[in-house]
Parts: structure tokens; C-alpha cells; sequence
């Protein structure tokens, strides 16, 4: 199954539908006939301009960029639109690793949606990507953020972005296996910089606020429902392809179907993975290919989870 296919696969094609954040990648665009509305944090026109002057896309990804319905700026979506369970369906693509406080972003969406509306999501998988030397987010910091309320991210996480944040092989994101030399993206000083705007500016400042593997992202989605924070539960779920993963949740979903420390041991199992060719290339072919299977064995057993 395609990405594209497993973030339609629950979707109601015939139905009204709400993409958040799309900019220059929308996963169901209104000229492939998607009856969707568009909320972005800029026009499409300021879209235009922002794209083209980063001077590393191409005209037709540009042209890409949708008609912009909503222009947030920092409101509740149902303050944004106006209209309470309207929507059969959201897509929202890496998107909720940028949110300030991540149970509201939930419960917006789902303020939007029908009773057997969907919410679905690609996340960055941690191991993957510039994250990958940052700890995983726990539920205490998620709790946290929404009792504060949260409307920016805090010192501390603009501090961990910019100290641990790195790139492999030049890239941001990468594969499984992906080698080359791995370089820090920042300096302290930036760090410090950034801790400056925040607690001097109030400034909010574009970061990851949250890291997960797959198995954790599931964990907290599952907690924050049995805890009485969020209605919306797993409906269905797509292992990491690349450097991202796929969730799909609502209000009619069951759950992950895995008790909590089956979960917790799965996540302590993803971060022991050796997710590297560098280290793959350091044994013998006999062992890196026995290593490769055990990867596609547990990504299995992952999906039948």
C-alpha cells in the first residue's frame, strides 16, 4: 500500500473534508475532485512567495499549493471556521510534532468532525529523522503543556531542539539503513538565542515540541483516551515507511488491541534497533543480512499489532 493510500484508506472520499497545513504536499487536493477546505498559517499567495523564495522547489510543486480557505493565527479551529461537526474527515501531515499543546490540537479537530468522523495523521518517526538524538516525548510533558496552556513552546524544548537536532548524510530524513556522517544542525549559541526569545520575546518559535517512535505515539494516544483527555482512539495504524508513520484515529475506534506493557516493551524495543548502515557495514554480510531480517520480522509483528 502506497502513503498516500493508507492516509485515504479510512476516508470517505464522498464526504466534506478539512486538511490542515498542507503548503506545498496536500494529500487530497480539490483538483484531484477532494471536497476539501484548506486552514493554513499564511494565504496562498504568501504561500507562493515563502516557497519560491527557499529557491529549492520546483514550479510544479509550487503550483501545488491550494487555495487557503482558513488562515489560522493561533485561535481554536471551531473559533477559525465556525461550524461544529461538520467534517467527515482531516488530514493532517506532520503537523502535530509542531503543536503547543497537543490534546487541545486533538480536541480541536475533533470539535470539527462527525460522529464517525476521522482524524488522520503522518508522524515523523524519531529514529528517522533529525530527532533521532532526542528523547522520546513522555505523556508528562503532553499533560503538562495543556494544564499550562500552553500558546508557545517552552525554554526547555526550544533549548533540546536546537542543542540535539542533527543531520545524516546531509539529510534531514532518511531511511532505515541511510549511512554518512552525522552533524550536529546547531551551536550553543543558538540554543541560547532561542531560549532569549521565548522567555524575553514570548516568541513562538517553529520547533519540534514532540518525539515519538511509533509505538509510543500509540501508547500516549491510547493513554490520554483512557485518561479521559481526548474521545478520539486508533482506528487503524501503518508502521514506519521511510521516516514516517501513519494513524488514523476517531471516535468509533478500539485502541491499539495491545495491553500498556506489551506497548512499553515495543518501545524499548524500536529504540534498541540499530538503525544505522554504518553499523550494518561494520559486521559481516552473513550478520547484516540476518540483522535486516530481524528488522522486517519485527516491523511485522509491529503491523499485526
Amino acid at each position: 500500500m502506497y502513503k498516500k493510500e493508507k492516509i485515504l484508506s479510512c476516508i470517505n472520499r464522498e464526504g466534506k473534508g478539512l486538511e490542515i497545513g498542507p503548503s506545498v504536499n496536500p494529500i487530497a487536493p480539490k483538483c484531484e475532485g477532494y471536497d476539501v477546505e484548506i486552514i493554513d498559517h499564511l494565504p496562498k499567495e504568501k504561500l507562493v512567495e515563502k516557497y519560491t523564495a527557499h529557491g529549492n522547489l520546483k514550479a510544479k510543486d509550487i503550483n501545488k499549493i491550494e487555495e487557503v480557505d482558513y488562515v489560522w493565527q493561533g485561535q481554536s479551529y471551531v473559533e477559525l471556521i465556525g461550524k461544529i461537526k461538520y467534517y467527515d474527515w482531516i488530514i493532517a501531515s506532520h503537523l502535530i510534532e509542531h503543536t503547543t499543546d497537543l490534546i487541545n490540537f486533538i480536541n480541536d479537530c475533533d470539535e470539527l468532525l462527525k460522529e464517525n468522523g476521522v482524524l488522520s495523521l503522518v508522524v515523523p518517526d524519531k529514529r528517522c529523522c533529525f530527532d533521532c538524538y532526542r528523547p522520546i516525548t513522555g505523556i508528562s510533558q503532553i499533560l503538562d503543556s495543556h494544564f499550562n496552556h500552553n500558546k508557545i513552546h517552552t525554554a526547555g524544548t526550544v533549548a533540546e531542539y536546537f542543542l540535539n537536532i542533527v543531520a545524516k548524510h546531509g539529510l534531514i530524513a532518511w531511511t532505515a539503513f541511510q549511512g554518512g556522517e552525522v552533524n550536529l544542525l546547531h551551536s550553543e549559541k543558538d540554543a541560547v538565542n532561542g531560549i532569549d526569545q521565548v522567555l524575553r520575546n514570548n516568541q513562538y518559535l517553529d520547533v519540534h515540541a514532540w518525539v515519538f517512535t511509533p509505538t509510543s505515539f500509540r501508547l500516549i494516544m491510547n493513554d490520554l483516551f483512557l485518561l479521559g483527555y481526548i474521545k478520539l482512539r486508533e482506528i487503524s495504524f501503518f508502521p514506519t515507511v521511510g521516516s514516517e508513520f501513519f494513524i488514523i484515529l476517531g471516535r468509533t475506534g478500539e485502541g491499539p488491541g495491545i495491553d500498556r506493557l506489551e506497548l512499553l516493551q515495543k518501545i524499548d524495543a524500536e529504540v534498541s534497533i540499530k538503525y544505522s548502515q554504518g553499523f550494518l557495514k561494520k559486521v559481516s554480510a552473513k550478520y547484516s543480512q540476518r540483522l535486516i531480517h530481524y528488522y522486517n520480522l519485527f516491523n511485522r509483528l509491529v503491523k499485526k499489532g
